[in-house]
């Protein structure tokens, strides 16, 4: 049963639309969705509010450490409310799927990503759940820090908001239902570009 629903992100305004916060959008949708609104928590290092998903208590969380200390503020609150790996959800960018893409695994590597490591390393385990939304627009990436951000623009930014839409849909599925072969298939199947 998922516990607690991990939106990674850096704080900020000026990162706001920027690829690498779209966990922070996912949050945002399904507090906006659920009533719930967000307090910040200097203690826990981040903003997190409480959400009736499917009839199930869940913790939305937003770190406010910066994308690559994301685990300096999951691990402690995980273990101080006694929430297993495998009750936790995190929501993140992936520059190596296409925007309008999701990925939905219940374990896996960092694949590269600094805030899933920063988790993987504090938590001393890769058996969580997480769910990875595609930023990769098409086009050549010189820099990936510069890339990842740079807000989005135009159509892309259009698309990127319908697919953390679906990823806010897939998120209340999950922890309605649990990581089903169903849930799995449907939305790492889908096409959100339509």
């Amino acid at each position: 049963m998922i516990r607690l629903i991990v939106g990674l992100g850096n704080p900020g305004l000026n990162y706001r639309h920027t690829p690498h916060n779209v966990g922070f959008v996912v949050t945002d949708l399904l507090a906006d969705r659920h009533g719930a609104a967000f307090r910040a928590s200097r203690k826990d290092r981040a903003l997190l509010a409480t959400a009736q998903i499917a009839g199930r208590e869940v913790v939305l969380m937003q770190p406010t450490t910066y994308m690559n200390l994301s685990g300096e503020a999951v691990a402690p609150f995980a273990r101080c409310h006694a929430i297993e790996p495998s009750q936790l959800l995190v929501v993140c960018d992936d520059v190596a799927l296409k925007v309008g893409r999701l990925r939905i695994r219940a374990r896996g590597s960092a694949g590269g990503h600094k805030g899933l490591l920063s988790i993987i390393h504090h938590l001393g385990t890769n058996e969580f759940p997480r769910l990875r939304i595609g930023i990769d627009a098409g086009e050549p990436i010189d820099d990936l820090t510069e890339y990842v951000l740079r807000p989005f623009w135009g159509k892309t930014r259009e698309t990127v908001e319908r697919v953390c839409e679906g990823a806010a849909d897939a998120v209340e599925r999950a922890v309605a239902e649990g990581l089903t072969p169903g849930l799995l298939s449907e939305f790492n199947g889908r096409d959100f570009l339509a």
